[in-house]
């Protein structure tokens, strides 16, 4: 859950307050980040929320027979990374497009990094396009979800 005040955006995660102090403070280059580890237990509630129970992500036993030897962690988590970034620096803004792919994949229990920057902003239309990239913190870091998105900010947060 994410606890919204005048201050920011608190994040459970790392405890860290997001300002938002307008469309207006966006500029080309920005980078927002966060890192997550996703557990079992995360997965599970997942499964539980969504009905998603596919073996590879929730069974040990199952993912040892596959070639990825482990469970794998959802790719709409990795994704949801990427949402509580832009929703947490631009609180109200919608998702027009999205364009992303799943290079390789994340384990259970590994550190990701997600990262969002700025590649264009139009103040007209308050509309931010970004590229963004999830990496494992491993030595190799391995990018396990990279693309581009779009968002819009809501009117009433576009004054900053």
């Amino acid at each position: 859950m994410w606890l919204w005040s005048r201050s920011g955006l608190a994040s459970p995660w790392s405890g860290l307050a997001f300002p938002w102090s307008g469309l207006r403070s966006l500029h080309t280059g920005q980078v927002f980040s966060l890192t997550r580890t996703f557990s079992e237990r995360d997965l599970l509630a997942f499964s539980a929320l969504t009905g998603d129970s596919n073996p590879l992500h929730l069974d040990p036993h199952f993912a040892k027979t596959t070639a990825f030897s482990r469970p794998l962690v959802h790719g709409v988590l990795v994704n949801g990374l990427i949402s509580a970034l832009l929703g947490s620096n631009s609180p109200g803004c919608v998702l027009l497009k999205q364009q992303i792919r799943f290079p390789a994949p994340l384990f259970v229990g590994e550190a990701v990094s997600a990262r969002a920057e700025v590649q264009r902003v139009r103040l007209s239309t308050a509309v931010v396009s970004v590229r963004v990239q999830t990496a494992d913190q491993t030595e190799e870091t391995r990018v396990v979800l990279e693309g581009t998105i779009t968002v819009k900010i809501h009117k009433k947060q576009e004054i900053g």
